[in-house]
């Protein structure tokens, strides 16, 4: 049977390109000459690529017909053992003449763990020149490849010593001295926004990918049916096949029909959006039990408008023996559980919020001013709490390493104190599933006397970033909180955008942090700021233990017994 498109070919064509599965020949032959020159003939009469797959026995085991440019390959292995080679080698034909072997079909060669991918050009009905590459383990590509032969001078017998050396030598990719997972390698697909793909960039790392190749579309509208159009998604598949990437991220957010349609014409790789993207970053750094309650409920409230099924398993019940009767579509019951789950996630996040509104009121109830950072992500604002408070919370520069609230107390200059509590850091095209899930997080801003807007200094994008940052501000209701302007890492600025009225500081370094202690003091007042420390402490310690006493106690009575 021949394979892959065979739209417009003629029967007798087809049938010509059957013969091949009756040839058998010398096993120590790389490839007959006979073959090569039918190849070219078929291959030059359609103008399209035609592959064949040789098994070691001397057979042929697949002929597929392509495009003009590429052919799709099915995945054919006759070993038992993953580790050995496939025992089938490729040959393939370039209309045109090139007969050199591109990335993909490189790519291919190692995905597939061919024998052998061989490339033979072809014009006007004839063959040209050949080309073929094994895998080894000697080259830092891990593939070796041959120089250009004439189609009528192939080395047969040394190519096929070539299969056998391959085969006692090389080993799957990331099998031998690993010491931890194999990093994922992410191709990253955006629309026409170079410095929004370049952030993209720093949250695939920061979720522990490798980032192996970048792909724009300058497109000011995504595509409904695959965001970036039809032939861009079948460029995107060959690419992703020659970088060899496990997923492909896209900088928006994708709808389930997108993300099914990509799926299918990528075959193999994985498909994530930004906002996929950014939940996985914060499952990742979620440590405690809230912060886990919430990125699972945004994950839920992600996930639920994109179950969309097809086919058996998600069909609706009936229309048959053994079917009928009532029942609801695996689709349904997906759904239902996850409608129920986030109802039960919603109650306990609910539960934890009217402890921490509790502690709030404790808090106001006691005088005890608050000051909140807020900023984008990696800006420094862990690192900066740090500093003002002495605190020894984890701070790394990458992007959440912060995700769960911190609040610590922090001596003035005047001798008062405050509390400053550090909030999750913002992104551009933050999700709103997650901005919904966090909501009771991010109300610490909105409890707060002063914010305290960190931005990186050291960032080129600084302006655009702090934009974002009053956005997310202005979405919570908090736009309009006092504030305090900070540029962080002054210590790496090289003549950066500048922010009109802010201080600059070095949190690291401690630069500026006396001016800005100051400036956190009057912004505050006088009144509650300058209030002794230990006349708060005092305040609070009465209230908590006067609330737990039981009324007998604090009205200074005994206890008298019943008779």
């Amino acid at each position: 049977m021949i394979y892959g498109n065979k739209e417009g070919v003629r029967d007798s064509l087809l049938a010509k390109l059957e013969t091949l599965y009756d040839w058998e020949w010398d096993p120590e032959l790389f490839v007959p000459s006979e073959m090569l020159a039918l190849l070219a003939e078929c291959s030059c009469s359609i103008n399209r690529e035609i592959s064949v797959y040789l098994s070691r026995s001397g057979s042929v085991l697949d002929v597929s017909i392509g495009d003009t440019s590429t052919v799709g390959l099915r995945d054919i292995h006759l070993r038992r053992n993953t580790q050995r080679l496939s025992c089938v080698r490729c040959i393939h034909t370039h209309p045109g003449g090139d007969a050199r072997l591109s990335d993909v079909d490189l790519s291919s060669l190692r995905a597939m763990r061919f024998d052998a991918m061989a490339a033979l050009g072809v014009r006007d009905g004839k063959p040209t020149d050949i080309q073929a590459a094994f895998l080894s383990a000697d080259e830092a590509s891990g593939v070796k490849l041959t120089k250009l032969y004439p189609a009528d001078r192939i080395p047969q017998r040394a190519w096929m010593d070539e299969i056998r050396l391959a085969d006692a030598s090389v080993r799957p990719r990331g099998a031998v001295g690993e010491t931890g997972e194999q990093a994922e390698r992410a191709y990253l697909i955006g629309l026409d926004d170079e410095r929004s793909l370049e952030e993209l960039a720093s949250l695939a790392e920061s979720a522990g990918a490798v980032v192996v190749g970048r792909m724009l579309q300058k497109k000011t509208r995504p595509d409904r049916a695959t965001f970036i159009g039809s032939g861009k998604a079948d460029e995107l598949s060959l690419a992703c096949q020659a970088a060899e990437a496990d997923l492909a991220i896209f900088d928006d957010e994708l709808s389930g029909i997108q993300l099914r349609n990509l799926e299918e014409i990528l075959g193999g790789v994985r498909v994530l959006d930004r906002t996929a993207l950014i939940l996985d970053i914060f499952a990742q750094r979620a440590e405690s039990h809230e912060g886990r309650l919430q990125v699972e409920l945004a994950q839920m409230a992600y996930q639920l408008p994109r179950l969309t099924g097809h086919g058996v398993a998600m069909s609706r019940l009936g229309g048959g023996i053994g079917t009928r009767g009532p029942g609801e579509s695996r689709l349904e019951m997906d759904r239902r559980r996850i409608r129920k789950r986030m109802h039960d996630l919603r109650t306990e996040i609910d539960a934890l919020e009217s402890q921490r509104a509790l502690r709030r009121s404790k808090r106001k109830r006691n005088e005890v001013p608050v000051a909140a950072l807020v900023g984008y992500t990696n800006a420094g604002k862990t690192t900066l709490l740090n500093t003002l408070c002495g605190a020894q919370a984890k701070a790394e520069d990458k992007l959440f390493a912060t995700l769960d609230p911190l609040v610590r107390g922090m001596a003035l200059p005047g001798g008062g104190q405050c509390l400053v509590a550090d909030t999750v850091g913002f992104v551009s095209k933050l999700p709103h599933a997650l901005v919904d899930a966090f909501r009771s997080t991010l109300e610490e801003t909105l409890q707060a006397d002063v914010l305290l807007i960190v931005s990186d200094g050291s960032s080129p994008e600084m302006l655009h970033q702090h934009d974002v940052v009053l956005g997310v501000l202005e979405e919570l209701g908090a736009g309009d909180k006092p504030r305090i302007e900070i540029v962080n890492k002054v210590d790496r600025l090289q003549g950066g955008p500048e922010l009109p009225g802010a201080f600059s500081i070095s949190a690291l370094y401690g630069e500026g942090i006396d001016a800005l202690k100051l400036e956190i003091e009057r912004r505050l007042g006088a009144e509650t700021a300058g209030l002794p420390s230990w006349c708060r402490m005092t305040r609070a310690l009465s209230s908590r233990s006067s609330m737990s006493r039981p009324p007998w106690r604090r009205q200074g009575m005994r206890p008298t017994a019943c008779t």
